[in-house]
């Protein structure tokens, strides 16, 4: 047995990791301290100001243990990566997965390359980003190979030299084809050179040389060089404009800034790399119920800075952070040079950390709306039609609809909606077994009753509910059940429900004329709905979905039934060989207007069969 009090009494005096464990011992927090005894005791005192959360947290401990560091530094770096691994619940989390791309230029190479490189490695290459768009830096890769004639292939040279033709590239005039020995070392190196000072931010030189050959082939009548050399010119001069000056000092740094209310939290970070603001990117937090905004700051530099491979020379700040000097060391030791960390209060830098935090704000504020707007489509939307049916805690619904072509191929479909969404996970097609002919209240009556008794089926094999997952979602049962059409077809789920003794409210999606929705069946009366209601554009969603869906399950065994019907007159094509055919082609055309290579590739197709097909389709073909 844990005794809390016992254990806090052996808590060392010096830096460390604490992790508090629930009942369930799952991990539900961990952090770091200078002094463990005195930091963890502080969590069982009777402390008010702490916030909610930490307060619930409390009191939900079941037992905690601590990792001894010899530094605050490692204990920053152990809290790290133990957060990055268990994702604790009461943890400040950094919702991010992304990778962000950089431009390399392989200078240790004889002959260098511009490529698309998502890490940072300690390869010999220099790197350039990180860049918010992975679009932009392929654009730019692409521009600096127009430039600059750059190859991209990967053949080792010299050593591969004259060992196999040139590439489309030289011949479309974006490579110099060193891989021919048709330009020296020493030309190819000055290219790269240039290339290297257009990545640095250096246009001027790139524009005046185009601008200068744009207008010698003008003079010479050379005028697809000088379009070429103008496409050139403009696509250089867009990217200039894009690289927006912030800084005069040419240092790489981060300006992060923070907007939070009650429940939410968005960090905004400017990229400025060589004094060129040259992305943003915004991240969301979990988790920030009651935490202070300098604690949400914090936790997202740790987590962020934990993560990413570049490292910048300083971070600027909307506001200060506790640990500053430790968090410091710990960039510097990651990046292998100073880092800085600063408060801007008074001239242009402070101005780009308040305009960080505008963005931050703004995003906060659109994403409410957005949540919103995306609530009132679907919860919203739900508790209108629950209040106008009068029922209780709707969450899950299920429409049910019937397709066929007289009677031919009887299918049913149900379609699931989970708070307003449509949940396709659990989507159930049936191919009804028991009715033949156009008798759409048989079809309905077969399909609810298998659907139900699986259920009932089910839900007695389950004892723990953890098990649910491995039976599908028959074991789950609707709050309402949302027929396609009127009376007939509502009296026959309510039959159904009443065999089985199952008390679920059903309702009727109708139709009008136009086979459009027009209102809701319930209760034996039809029910007007305002076509303008979020309600009504549900309802209608719905409708249509579980028609495309029992449709879109026709169509396929039609098709299916086509190929087969029309292989059974084939010499050599049985039941084994129908089927291998059934799977790889869709319909008889695509049969039709296969070759024999493609048809000799089926599994079960010998070279003989395939040809016996073919001709088959042919000659019918031939004597249409």
């Amino acid at each position: 047995m844990f005794d809390v009090q016992e254990e806090l009494k052996k808590l060392p005096h010096c830096p460390g990791v604490y992790i508090m464990h629930d009942e369930k011992d799952s991990i539900m927090y961990v952090g770091k301290a200078v002094d463990l005894h005195n930091r963890v005791r502080s969590y069982f005192r009777k402390i008010t100001g702490r916030g909610p959360q930490i307060d619930k947290m409390v009191t939900l401990i079941s037992r905690f243990e601590y990792i001894v560091t010899d530094s605050e530094l490692e204990a920053l770096v152990l809290e790290n990566n133990l957060i990055k691994e268990h994702c604790p619940k009461y943890n400040t989390l950094l919702k991010d997965d992304k990778t962000y791309p950089y431009i390399k230029v392989t200078v240790g190479e004889d002959y260098p390359r511009v490529l698309f490189s998502r890490q940072m490695k300690k390869d010999h290459s220099r790197y350039f980003g990180p860049y918010s768009s992975a679009g932009a830096v392929k654009d730019t890769i692409d521009l600096i190979n127009k430039l600059y004639q750059l190859r991209t292939c990967n053949r080792n040279l010299p050593r591969d030299c004259g060992n196999d033709r040139a590439c489309l590239n030289y011949h479309i005039r974006q490579c110099m084809a060193p891989c021919q020995g048709n330009v020296s070392r020493e030309k190819y190196d000055e290219r790269v050179k240039k290339a290297l000072n257009f990545l640095n931010g250096s246009y001027q030189d790139t524009l005046k040389e185009l601008e200068q050959n744009m207008n010698r082939a003008s003079e010479n009548l050379e005028f697809e060089e000088a379009i070429r050399y103008r496409d050139l010119l403009e696509s250089v001069r867009k990217i200039a404009l894009k690289q927006k000056i912030t800084d005069s000092d040419g240092e790489d740094k981060d300006v992060i800034a923070l907007a939070a209310d009650e429940r939410d939290a968005v960090v905004q970070v400017f990229f400025v790399r060589d004094g060129k603001l040259i992305g943003r990117e915004h991240f969301y937090m979990a988790h920030v119920s009651g935490t202070p905004r300098e604690q949400i700051l914090l936790d997202f530099v740790k987590q962020f800075y934990a993560g990413t491979p570049f490292i910048p020379r300083e971070l600027m700040l909307q506001e200060s952070i506790e640990d500053i000097e430790v968090i410091e060391q710990w960039l510097t030791r990651r990046k292998g040079s100073r880092v800085y960390i600063k408060i801007p209060k008074i001239g242009y830098k402070e101005k780009l950390v308040e305009l960080a935090a505008k963005n931050a704000m703004l995003i906060l504020s659109q994403d409410k709306e957005r949540i919103r707007r995306e609530e009132g489509r679907t919860i919203g939307a739900v508790r209108e039609i629950a209040a106008l049916l009068g029922i209780e805690n709707v969450n899950r619904m299920e429409a049910y609809d019937i397709s066929n072509i007289s009677g031919f191929a009887n299918v049913g479909s149900m379609v699931v909606y989970e708070k307003g969404k449509p949940k396709r996970s659990d989507y159930r097609k049936f191919r009804i077994r028991t009715v033949s002919g156009p008798d759409d209240y048989a079809c309905m009556k077969e399909v609810l009753t298998r659907r139900f008794l699986h259920g009932m089926e089910e839900q007695k094999v389950l004892e723990d509910k953890e098990l649910e997952k491995e039976f599908g979602s028959f074991t789950k049962f609707p709050d309402l059940l949302l027929m396609d059409g009127g009376k007939g077809q509502v009296n026959i789920a309510l039959k159904v429900l009443e065999e089985l003794h199952l008390n679920i409210p059903v309702c009727g999606m109708v139709k009008d004329d136009n086979h459009n929705t027009r209102g809701l069946y319930y209760n034996n009366k039809e029910i007007v709905i305002d076509r303008g209601s979020e309600g009504f554009k549900l309802i209608t969603r719905i409708q249509d979905e579980a028609h495309r869906f029992a449709i879109e399950y026709h169509r396929s065994l039609r098709s299916k039934a086509q190929v087969k019907s029309v292989l059974e007159d084939i010499p050599g094509v049985g039941p084994s060989r129908r089927k291998a055919l059934m799977r790889c082609f869709k319909s008889i055309e695509e049969v039709r207007s296969a070759d024999i290579e493609t048809l000799a590739a089926v599994d079960e197709i010998p070279l003989h069969i395939a040809k016996g097909i073919y001709e088959f389709f042919h000659e019918k073909k031939e004597g249409v």
